[in-house]
C-alpha cells in the first residue's frame, strides 16, 4: 500500500574521508604474485587506503558527517534520523548509535542497513521515504565500510580490490518542487548470495560437542568474479533503463552516470550497453578501489567538491553487489 508523498527531499551537503595509508598496487605486489600493469589493466585501480589499528569505522563515517554537516546550517543535534550503511560494523548488534552518540546527533533515531555494495543506495531510498512521508525533516545517510578488515590478503583475486572509506549525504525535506530524488528502483536476486559473501562457518573442531554446533566465525570475502561480472553488467543497465523510462527521461538525458566503483571493466561495459560516453562517467577507482558501501558518496562528494557537477544536471547513482542487490536513484542536482 503506498502512502501519499507530502514533502519533496533536497540533497542538502555531501562529506567523504578515507583512511591516511595508501597502499600501492606495488606494495600488493610485494604481498602476493601480480604487478602493478596487471592489477590496472583488469581492475583500474591504481592504489586504495587502509585503515589502520588505530582506528575504527566509526572514526571516518564521523569525519565524513560531519564534513557534510559543515557545509549546511545545520548543528548535529537538528538531524532527526542517521542510517548507517555498512557491511563491516564496529558492532554486529549495529554501529549507527555509535555514529548518533560520536557526532553529538542525541535528537536522532538511529540504525545499520546491510546491503554491501548497494548499501548507500538503499539507504538514500530508505530516508527518502521517511522524508516524503513527513516523518523526519533532516536525515543524515552514510555509507562507510573497511573491507581491509575481512580480505584475505594471500588471495590475489580479491586482495587487490578492495579498500576503506566513507561517504555521508545529508538529505532534507522540501517543497514537492524542490524536490532532488526524482525516482528509484530496488531489486534483489537471494538465489545469487552465494557468488559475493562473508561466510559465517561452524567450528567444528570445538571439544566440546554443544559448542561445536552453535560457535563459529565469519572467514574472509569470497567472490565468483566471472558471476558478479556478468550479473553487474546484465542487470544494472535494466535497472537504470528502468527508472528512467518511470520517469519519461531517455539516456540521453542523463548528465552524469556514477555506478558503484568495482571494477574499471564493469564501469565500461555497464556505460557502453547505455551508450553513455565515457566523458560522462564518474570515476575515483583508480585512488580508491572498492570500498563498498562507500563508493557511490565517495565519488559524488570529490565530482561536487571538484564542480563537475552543475546545477540543473541529471545525475544516475547506481550499486550492486552482494545479496545480490542492486539499485538505481536518479538525482536532480541544484544548490
Amino acid at each position: 500500500m503506498k502512502s501519499s508523498i507530502t514533502q519533496g527531499v533536497k540533497l542538502l551537503a555531501t562529506g567523504s574521508a578515507v583512511p591516511n595509508l595508501c597502499i600501492s598496487n606495488q606494495v600488493i605486489s610485494n604481498i602476493v604474485n601480480t604487478s602493478d600493469e596487471w592489477i590496472f589493466s583488469r581492475t583500474g585501480i591504481k592504489e586504495r587506503r587502509i585503515l589502520s589499528n588505530n582506528n575504527s569505522l566509526i572514526d571516518i563515517a564521523s569525519i565524513a558527517s560531519l564534513k557534510a554537516l559543515e557545509k549546511t546550517n545545520l548543528n548535529a543535534i537538528d538531524i532527526d534520523l542517521i542510517i548507517l550503511a555498512t557491511s563491516t560494523p564496529n558492532d554486529l548488534f549495529g554501529s549507527a548509535s555509535q555514529l548518533q552518540a560520536k557526532i553529538g546527533a542525541n535528537n536522532a533515531v538511529a540504525f545499520d542497513i546491510t546491503a554491501a555494495c548497494s548499501g548507500f543506495i538503499i539507504a538514500m531510498v530508505t530516508a527518502a521515504q521517511f522524508i516524503q512521508n513527513g516523518n523526519y525533516s533532516n536525515v543524515l545517510v552514510v555509507g562507510a565500510d573497511v573491507l581491509s578488515k575481512w580480505t584475505d590478503w594471500s588471495d590475489r583475486r580479491t586482495c587487490i580490490l578492495f579498500g576503506d572509506g566513507a561517504g555521508a549525504a545529508i538529505l532534507q525535506s522540501s517543497s514537492l518542487g524542490s524536490n532532488n530524488i526524482l525516482g528509484f528502483h530496488l531489486n534483489t536476486n537471494g538465489q545469487k548470495f552465494n557468488q559475493l559473501n562473508i561466510h559465517y562457518e561452524l567450528d567444528k573442531h570445538q571439544e566440546n560437542v554443544l559448542m561445536s554446533s552453535m560457535q563459529g566465525k565469519f572467514n574472509a570475502i569470497t567472490m565468483n568474479g566471472k558471476e558478479v561480472y556478468k550479473f553487474a553488467v546484465s542487470k544494472v543497465p535494466q535497472s537504470i533503463k528502468y527508472c528512467l523510462d518511470s520517469l519519461n527521461l531517455s539516456v540521453d538525458q542523463i548528465d552524469w552516470l556514477l555506478l558503484h566503483q568495482a571494477n574499471v571493466r564493469i564501469l565500461n561495459a555497464v556505460a557502453s550497453r547505455l551508450m553513455i560516453p565515457k566523458k560522462k562517467v564518474i570515476s575515483n577507482l583508480e585512488k580508491y578501489g572498492n570500498t563498498s558501501a562507500a563508493s557511490i558518496p565517495l565519488a559524488l562528494d570529490e565530482a561536487i567538491r571538484d564542480y563537475k557537477i552543475n546545477h540543473g544536471d541529471l545525475i544516475v547513482l547506481s550499486g550492486f553487489g552482494a545479496g545480490l542487490t542492486w539499485g538505481t536513484i536518479v538525482l536532480k542536482w541544484q544548490f
